[in-house]
Parts: C-alpha cells; structure tokens; sequence
C-alpha cells in the first residue's frame, strides 16, 4: 500500500496555485502539463504522479473552491442579519478577490462545452453551491429572516445567474465597475429576499406547449 508523503497536501497546493496563473496567462489549451510543472517548480513526473491530466487539475481546483465556498458559507451560521453577511460573501468575490479568478472560471467554463469530464466538474459544482444557497435560503426563511413568499431554490438560481453575468462581465468588459455593478446586483437580491420581488421567484411559469 502507497504511503502518503508528508508534503502532499503543500505539493498540491503548490501545482494548483501555478495551474490557475498558467490557466489564466496561457489559456486552457495553449497551457501545457509542462509549463505547469514548470511554473510550480518541480519535474514533470511528479506533477503527473499528483494529477494526471488537465482535467484532473480541473477537478482539484473546483473541489479547492468548494471548500472554500462551505467555509463563506459558515458565516451565514447563527441568527446575524442575513443580507449583510450575504453583501460581505458578494464585495469578496466580486470586488476583493482578484480578477483572475474570473478570467480561471471562463477558461473552465469554455473547456467545460467541449469536455465531458470538466462540464460534470464544473456542473457538480455549481449544483453544490446552488444546494447550499437553497439550504441557507430554507433556513433563513423559518427563521423569519427573509420573506416567507419566496422560493429557495428558485432565488438560489437568480443569484447563481446574476453572480455568473457578474464573473462574466469582470473578465471581459474592460469598463466593468465592481463598485457600481456589484452593489447594483446586490440590491436586487435584497429586494427579493426582502419580499419586494417576491413574485419573481416562485415556482417556473408553466407555458402552453
């Protein structure tokens, strides 16, 4: 039986932080396994030994997000208000943290329309953070902490949708303002969660076939 050596958890550490700069410098396709191993300091052989191919470090930087979207949503625990622990979650992501993170979601975004295997990653994962959504939502509405009209489920893909044209839009749009654009979806989720919209965000519209 294989032994785990005692700096794996840092070596992959390590080779995801360069697959992201490479991913995000290079592109998806143009970044090789090569350039990665390069860029985190060590052969290609042992980068190989801890993922094997692009789609697995595709697999191992969304299982990394996921991680550290269950530990934002740790702060929603407790009885705090609920939209502004949820504007702290929105201006980390959409203003704090880097822009490159964007640019890293559209290049996995792009591969995952022609993979199979990075459309079930990045497919797992969204669906993981639109559970936690739905489940903050549930929880929050018995506490009367939002308005009781609303859908979970159904707000949680409004705000799954705004926050993906707001990903979008920072990678690409050269005149992206985070501190007006930001604030602006923000205060539409508090007017649904707040009952102003609620209507919005029931169950889908069935239409006549």
């Amino acid at each position: 039986m294989l032994q785990a050596h005692p700096d794996l958890p840092d070596r992959k550490t390590r080779i995801l932080d360069a697959a992201e700069r490479c991913f995000v410098r290079e592109g998806f396709h143009k970044a090789t396994m090569q350039d990665i191993a390069a860029e985190a300091g060590m052969s290609a052989g042992n980068l190989y030994r801890t993922f094997p191919s692009k789609d697995a470090l595709v697999e191992g930087l969304c299982e990394r997000d996921r991680r550290d979207v269950a530990a934002d949503f740790a702060a929603f625990d407790g009885d705090g208000d609920f939209m502004a622990n949820f504007v702290a979650l929105g201006r980390k992501h959409f203003e704090d943290e880097p822009r490159d993170k964007a640019v890293l979601c559209l290049q996995i975004w792009a591969e995952a329309a022609r993979s199979p295997a990075v459309a079930g990653h990045a497919a797992a994962f969204a669906e993981d953070v639109t559970a936690r959504l739905t489940e903050l939502l549930d929880k929050a509405r018995a506490e009367g902490r939002v308005h009781p009209g609303v859908d979970p489920r159904a707000v949680a893909l409004l705000i799954m949708t705004l926050a993906d044209g707001l990903l979008v839009r920072r990678a690409v749009v050269p005149s992206f303002d985070a501190a007006r654009e930001v604030p602006a979806v923000l205060n539409l989720i508090g007017a649904v969660v707040s009952g102003g919209l609620a209507a919005a965000c029931v169950a889908p519209v069935e239409t006549a076939p």
